[in-house]
């Protein structure tokens, strides 16, 4: 189907991707992307990226893409990026977006399970760091030769989209199991179109009553790879809202001074970064800022908690006139809100945020649902939970408190694991594996996992099960070791046994060598007692129970993340 020029922005009847076709055709001068480089912005236009999208599903036909072919994309966040994205779907092509900086081997263990038909690289290092551990990959297009304009004679026009119906794969999104093997996961038009008409509804909702100039300021920075950055990336283009992307995570200070956004979607790891280096610099400077700032801290918790004292309300009346209002101006005069997924966010942390007038939306959510089963209430929130469900959804609780949740979001299975899929979905419900609580509100909280993936504050799934065995491997004379980290901002390591630090450090310093940044174990805690089922903390089968390990350790736990040690 052939998107029309005549119809209104997400026009009734249209799916996602004939709809953001229909708005650039609709708006060809208008700036939709941006990339922020040092304090400029580089702009394309609606017609330029329609150009590009075109000169793409032209090379794309050339090298043999056909419908339900697999199209790899590895490459970070750029203008092109989004372009090859919706050149592959445009042809009817499944998009496999990976993780730029993951590990070749494990991106390469990812293709071999999808097949794909080509892989796009943004770059030839990218590129040969995959045929150096995949020798037979399958052909490769590097951007400069998917956006040449040799192949394509009339780059401007639009060509006719292949027709996709609900049930059409769009994407598989590859997330790390218990198992630690990598899941591909199927998301159809379906799972799409349902989720942008809930995302477009949340914010201009949040947008209500903000006087601003022509589109919603959209900051954006981490990997389209991920769901969640990919759902906002799509409902920005289908509201047919400019898109700021960063293009250096270590400017983003920088980059945020020239974005100056309404929001942007975040880790729990930024905001607490931020909220850390705020305080850090009322510290620095001590004196009088320092004392109003502590004190209407103080003031603002005790009212919240109904336990106000009799100087509090002028405490908090100084603090909020002259204190917070300047921390809020530098990070960001423009900000409504700060939205936040991916992982457990501290409640301080949110606190803080709401204290200086900047709340903090969170969302709950799995790639399996299409990144979002709930979402803050934009004037309602409460710190702590997650929001409510989103409209259109069933959410309830299961055998262990385990939240379930049937509706359109729900993906339809995983790529080539029937026998998985049917574990996860039984009778029309997705067992998130998470375990939560709900109340007479119908906020939601996630309390813990009965899954043992860790997921650090980055946001990022990490399968404990083959590092753990790598150390093993490489400190054969330890008893057992367990990765702990969740929520937080690194990972730690218990060791059991008589084992020397400097055995250990040797050990690790061999594994790190192997794994990605965000893998590597930073900090190790020694016990000389061993896990055992006569302590209670190994089953019957000599499995670790984890949530009772780290409840033993708690103390130890929390030493490792206060200390300056670090391995």
């Amino acid at each position: 189907m052939k998107p029309g020029s005549s119809g209104t922005l997400g026009t009734v009847g249209m799916n996602f991707l004939e709809t953001i076709f229909a708005n650039l055709e609709k708006t060809p001068e208008k700036a939709i992307l941006s990339e922020v480089h040092e304090s400029q912005l580089v702009q394309t236009s609606c017609q330029e990226l329609l150009t590009a999208i075109n000169r793409a599903r032209a090379v794309l036909k050339e090298a043999g893409l056909r419908r339900g072919d697999r199209c790899a994309l590895l490459a970070p966040n750029s203008s092109r990026w989004v372009a090859a994205d919706l050149a592959v779907m445009a042809e009817g092509g499944i998009v496999v977006p990976l993780y730029a900086r993951q590990a070749p081997a494990e991106l390469v263990a990812m293709m071999r399970d999808c097949t794909p038909k080509l892989l796009v690289c943004a770059d030839e290092e990218l590129k040969q760091s995959i045929v150096d551990v995949w020798p037979e990959a399958p052909r490769m297009l590097l951007y400069g030769e998917l956006f040449s304009s040799g192949v394509l004679k009339a780059a401007s026009g639009t060509g006719t989209l292949v027709q996709l119906s609900s049930n059409s794969a769009v994407t598989i999104i590859y997330t790390s199991g218990t198992s630690g093997d990598a899941k591909g996961v199927v998301l159809n038009a379906g799972n799409i179109n349902f989720m942008v008409q809930r995302t477009t509804a949340r914010l201009e909702e949040l947008m209500t009553g903000v006087a601003k100039e022509g589109d919603d300021r959209v900051f954006h920075y981490l990997p389209f790879c991920f769901a969640g950055s990919w759902i906002l990336l799509l409902t920005c283009l289908y509201r047919n809202n400019s898109l700021m992307m960063s293009m250096d995570l270590n400017k983003l200070a920088d980059e945020l001074k020239v974005a100056m956004p309404h929001y942007m979607l975040n880790v729990p790891a930024l905001l607490d970064r931020i909220r850390n280096g705020a305080v850090g610099q009322l510290k620095k400077k001590g004196g009088l800022v320092l004392a109003l700032f502590e004190n209407g801290q103080a003031a603002w918790l005790r009212r919240r908690n109904r336990g106000a004292r009799a100087w509090d309300g002028l405490w908090n009346f100084v603090a909020a006139s002259l204190v917070f209002p300047k921390i809020k101006q530098q990070l960001g005069p423009n900000l409504r809100a700060l939205i936040c997924g991916s992982a457990p966010l501290a409640e301080e942390t949110q606190l803080f945020f709401q204290m200086i007038a900047i709340p903090v939306l969170q969302v709950y959510g799995l790639t399996e649902t299409t990144a979002i089963c709930t979402m803050d209430d934009v004037y309602h929130n409460v710190p702590g939970r997650v929001g409510s469900a989103i409209p259109g959804i069933e959410m309830t609780l299961g055998e262990n408190d385990e939240i379930r949740v049937r509706g359109p979001n729900i993906f339809p299975g995983y790529w080539n694991r029937a026998e998985t899929t049917a574990e996860v979905l039984k009778d029309g419900w997705f067992h998130t594996g998470d375990q939560g609580q709900v109340d007479e509100k119908g906020n939601w909280k996630v309390i813990g996992r009965l899954k043992n993936l860790i997921i650090p504050s980055s946001g990022l799934n990490i399968s404990p099960e083959p590092i753990e065995q790598m150390i093993m491997s490489a400190l054969p004379e330890t008893e057992q070791v367990m990765l702990v980290g969740n929520g937080r901002k690194f990972l730690s390591l218990i060791v059991t046994g008589g084992v020397s630090q400097e055995r250990v450090q040797a050990a690790l310093d061999a594994v790190n060598r192997e794994l990605p940044h965000y893998k590597q174990v930073r900090r190790v805690h020694l016990s000389p007692e061993p896990f055992s089922a006569e302590n209670g903390l190994l089953t019957a089968n000599r499995k670790m129970k984890r949530a009772a390990i780290e409840a033993r350790y708690r103390e130890e736990i929390e030493a490792l993340y206060t200390s300056e040690q670090q391995v």
